[in-house]
Parts: structure tokens; C-alpha cells; sequence
């Protein structure tokens, strides 16, 4: 058995995450204290309580689930504190920051920081109703390249999550990516908006990869206890010295999750646990291999269930 830790992204957000595990585990609770001190602001009451038109919010958003998913983690080492390491971590996005904290590449409280000058800088690099994203089903990766280019027009539009076979998400000018969505359905293919705040992983999240960077220069990282596969690449990092400039490159670069999951397929792993709120990264999982089997773990129940699902 080869057992991953997956940590989900933006979109799992949901009113009520982590608050019974809070309720339940000393070590949960611990977490969210840490995260409220650190932004010197309640993050653990909007998790528990919302309104969900706040935690929706980015800047919120973002700083919320690794709060949550670093709880629910926490909440399962106290449980079992023979859980050992797994052989890689990865996190959707966002979740790559959960990840390093499992790892131990960032403090918790340095993660929620970074997350929520992410989400801010993310929100304000493109003017509100300028940018867009889509979900792009039936049409394979190169032609989607090819129809991004045939459709900018001199603005940006490229892949900004390559989620699994099938199912690519773009990103850009909400023009462009009007104009990507006809060349799409004349392809046979369907296209989805998505209802986000700003065009993420592409190329108009530079100012926000500058203003990220010039924190990060301030941020120590330690040493990683296990591999962490980087977004960008789809390659599992262990070098401390590597995590800064790959955190960088991830916020204006497409989300490499199929090569993510493929990496470890070739590397053997048979399980994982989605660990912190939602499980969008199960359904992923499963429509890029049936070889990993995926627990998703975020409540008192499913954190007991994990050692019948690793037994």
C-alpha cells in the first residue's frame, strides 16, 4: 500500500467546514486558534458560522480552507498518531499551501498570511468583470490550445486547470473566453462559465505572482518530511529552496492536476485521503485512474473510517 495526502482548492469552501472537528479534537481547535491569531481576526467563526457571501470572498476564501484542512489534518494525527507520512502530497491550487504545511515546509501561521495576500492580489489584478474562467469538456488539450489562440485576439486566454482527461478549465479575458466557447461547440465540445471572482492561472495574474513573490522573500521554509508535487510541474518537489519559485510561477500557470495524479500512478500509489472540505478532488481522482482509491476525510466520522479504509 502507497498512501498520498491530496488537499483540495478554491470551490470546496462550504458554510460549517471544520467546526465539528473543532468540537471533537483538541488539536483541530488548536489550528483554527493559530489561524484566527495570525490574521488577528476571527477566520474560525466565518468557517463555522459564514455567511457564506464572506467566505466566498478570496481573500477569504483561501486562507479559510487551509485553516480548515490543516485542522482536519491535525484532527487525524491526534487520532492516530501511527499515521506515518505519506509517499507525495499534493493540494489543488491553493491547496499546494496545505500541502507544505503537512510537509512542513511553511508554518501554518505563515501559510494563512500568504493565502490571503494571495487572494487580495489575486482579486485586484484584473478590474471586476474583466476576466473569466470556463470549464471545456469533449475537446482535447491540443486543440483547445490551438482554439485559445485562434480566439484571443489580442487579449489572453489559455488553460488554467487541467483537471483530467476531458475536462480542461480556461482562463482570461471574459471576452476571449466568450470567443473560445463558440470555436468549442462548432469542435462538438461544451463549454461551462464558471462563477469566479477573477481569471485565475493565467497570464493576467502576474501583478499578483510579484506581489506574492516579494512576500515570499520574507518567508523561511523547512524542510520537507515528504515529497510535495508542485502545480505547475506535476513533479514532486523535496528541496525547500525550490518552494518559493514554484508558489510564484503556480499563480499565472495552469494547474497540472492530471499529470499530478498520473506521477503518482506511475509511482504506485494505491490510496489517498482528501483531506480538509468538499470532494472535488475524489471525482477527479477517479475519472483519471481507478487504480487510486480515495477517502475524503472532513468530519469526526470520516477521520474514524480511515483505519478501516488503510487496513
Amino acid at each position: 500500500m502507497k498512501v498520498a495526502w491530496l488537499f483540495p482548492g478554491q470551490g470546496a469552501q462550504e458554510v460549517g467546514m471544520g467546526k465539528a472537528l473543532a468540537e471533537s479534537s483538541e488539536a483541530a481547535r488548536d489550528v483554527f486558534r493559530q489561524a484566527d491569531a495570525a490574521l488577528g481576526e476571527p477566520l474560525s467563526r466565518l468557517c463555522f458560522e459564514g455567511p457564506i457571501e464572506e467566505l466566498t470572498l478570496t481573500r477569504n476564501t483561501q486562507p479559510a480552507l487551509v485553516a480548515a484542512s490543516c485542522a482536519t489534518l491535525a484532527a487525524l494525527r491526534e487520532r492516530y498518531p501511527e499515521l506515518g507520512v505519506p509517499v507525495f502530497a499534493a493540494g489543488h491550487s491553493l491547496g499546494e499551501y496545505s500541502a507544505l504545511v503537512a510537509a512542513g515546509a511553511l508554518s501554518l501561521e505563515d501559510a494563512v498570511r500568504l493565502c490571503r495576500l494571495r487572494g487580495e492580489a489575486m482579486q485586484e489584478a484584473v478590474p471586476a468583470g474583466q476576466g473569466g474562467m470556463a470549464a471545456v469538456m469533449g475537446v482535447d488539450a491540443p486543440t483547445l490550445k490551438a482554439l485559445c489562440e485562434e480566439a484571443a485576439q489580442g487579449e489572453i486566454v489559455s488553460a488554467a486547470n487541467y483537471n483530467g482527461p476531458g475536462q480542461t478549465v480556461i482562463a482570461g479575458h471574459a471576452s476571449a473566453v466568450s470567443r473560445v466557447g463558440e470555436l468549442v461547440a462548432k469542435h462538438g465540445g461544451k463549454m461551462v462559465v464558471l462563477k469566479v471572482s477573477a481569471p485565475f492561472h493565467c497570464a493576467l495574474m502576474r501583478p499578483a505572482a510579484e506581489r506574492l513573490d516579494a512576500a515570499l522573500a520574507e518567508t523561511r521554509f523547512g524542510a520537507l518530511a515528504f515529497p510535495v508535487i508542485a502545480n505547475v510541474s506535476g513533479e514532486p518537489n523535496g528541496d525547500p529552496g525550490e518552494v518559493r519559485s514554484l508558489l510564484v510561477e503556480q499563480v499565472a500557470s495552469p494547474v497540472q492536476w492530471l499529470r499530478t495524479i498520473e506521477r503518482m500512478v506511475d509511482e504506485g500509489v494505491t490510496h489517498a485521503l482528501e483531506i480538509g472540505p468538499g470532494k472535488v478532488l475524489a471525482g477527479l481522482v477517479k475519472r483519471i485512474s481507478k487504480q487510486i482509491k480515495v477517502l475524503g476525510v472532513n468530519d469526526p466520522a470520516t477521520v474514524e473510517s480511515v483505519a478501516s479504509f488503510l487496513a
